[in-house]
Formats: structure tokens, sequence, C-alpha cells
């Protein structure tokens, strides 16, 4: 399996205006996060972990042909509000896209994209399947996806396991059962939104002690506000072991 960070920003403390902070202004392009998301790659399958606002360009910088299914974490508009361009590749594809999830993220979807499920259907709309998932493990294209319940403030949120890869992003609290679901994996991604305490995500401090006690071979964190820094400058200070993600990282692992 590939996995490819199609963006590791959050719109928690992004600005919404021109900005000359340190970060915006930075020409380093790790330094440049669209929100988060990441692409597993597995033999001829393509599989997306939720579509922000950024979903279509960062289809584009991929350069992928097909997709074949869409997991979400949670339904909050930095991981969903990109869903209406999956009509591209159902466009292309000649069919649905599968997607899955949680029963309220299926309500939100619903809700949201009411036209993409009005009768009659009208020409162009997005199509998917979705399938319901909760917390135990399922399989997709001949391989074991294990999903792990984690809170934002007091929201359940899935982050998923595939094989020797973790992916957890808006968390601020996992339950030792849920923990065990992530011990020895090689290579764990969670959240960390910035220095300061905040409500519902971890912070750099948080984050690194979290994963001094699960102890992956390699961390790499994500859901980056520009509050917490300058790339370069934040890699300096974490224990070689942990990085900064950035959009365009690869990392190969085993399913």
């Amino acid at each position: 399996m590939k996995v490819t960070f199609l963006g590791t920003g959050t719109s928690q403390g992004v600005p919404i205006i021109a900005c000359d902070c340190l970060v915006c202004s930075s020409i380093n392009k790790c330094d440049k996060r669209l929100r988060s998301s990441i692409l597993i790659q597995t033999e001829d399958r393509n599989i997306v972990v939720d579509t922000g606002p950024d979903f279509r360009e960062q289809m584009l910088v991929s350069g992928i042909r097909h997709l074949d299914a869409i997991l979400f974490t949670h339904a909050h508009r930095d991981h969903l509000a990109g869903l209406d361009d999956i009509r591209g590749f159902n466009f292309f594809m000649k069919k649905a896209i599968d997607v899955y999830c949680e029963e309220w993220v299926e309500n939100s979807i619903r809700s949201e994209f009411h036209y993409a499920f009005t009768e009659p259907k009208y020409p162009g709309v997005p199509e998917m399947n979705i399938h319901r998932i909760g917390t135990e493990s399922f399989e997709l294209f001949g391989n074991k996806i294990q999903p792990i319940r984690v809170l934002h403030h007091k929201l359940p949120v899935l982050g998923f396991r595939f094989g020797e890869f973790v992916y957890i992003t808006d968390a601020n609290a996992i339950s030792e059962v849920e923990k065990e679901k992530i011990k020895g994996c090689k290579y764990l991604v969670l959240n960390a939104l910035r220095k300061e305490k905040h409500i519902s995500h971890f912070t750099l401090d948080e984050a690194v002690e979290l994963i001094n006690e699960l102890k992956p071979q390699e961390a790499f964190l994500t859901h980056i506000s520009h509050q917490l820094g300058l790339h370069d400058e934040v890699e300096k200070e974490l224990p070689s072991h942990i990085h900064l993600a950035y959009d365009g990282l690869q990392l190969d692992f085993k399913s």
C-alpha cells in the first residue's frame, strides 16, 4: 500500500483574508497546507479519507483517473464539503462511488447534498453508494480496515488502521480500549493543531506524549494550523521519530 498526504492543514485558526504572518507568507512548500485528507493506493484501487473544501484541487494534483471509495472520519465541513466534486469521477467511470461512514455522517451527507438523492435524479448530480460502518473492522478490496473510535471534544470521530498505518485526525481523547487497536503499527498519523490548549484537538505536546506512549516506529503530525509555526522550525523541536507531515508526502506500508 501507499499513502499520499493530500492535505495536512485545517480551517481552525486559518485567516480568511490575506495574511502576512510568517507561515502564510512562507515560500517553503511544506508550509502550504490544504485541508487534511489522504489517498490510500493498493494495487489498482484508490481510496480517499475525507473530502474537504480542497478536494477538487487535491484530486487534480494527485493525477488519479479513478476513485474507488471514500472513507469519512466525521461530518465537519472541512472534511466533507468537497463531496459534490465526485461527479467528475462519476462521469468518467460511469458509476457511483462507494462511501463508507457512520450513520450520523450519512445523515449529514443526505441533508447537505440532498439534491443527490432526490428522485427523479437531475443529470450530473454526484452519485454514491453509502455503506454504514461502526467500530468493527471491515474488508475493502481484499484489505482489512480497522476503525478506531476517538473523541473530538464530545463528538465521536473515526480514525482508521490500514495494516501498519494508522490515521487519526480531529481528536483530543482516545480510550485505553481503542489505543490497543493502534499499538504495533509502523506509522501513526495524529493531529496536532497548535501549541496552545484547544477544546477539541491535541496540542503539539499532547500529540508527542501520546505518540511516545503508543510507540510507533515513526509518527507524522497532521491537521496543522498556521499557529503551530513554520515547518522547518517545528521539525527541529521534535524527537527524531516524529515529523510534521506535509502535502504530497508519500509512505509505503504493508496492508
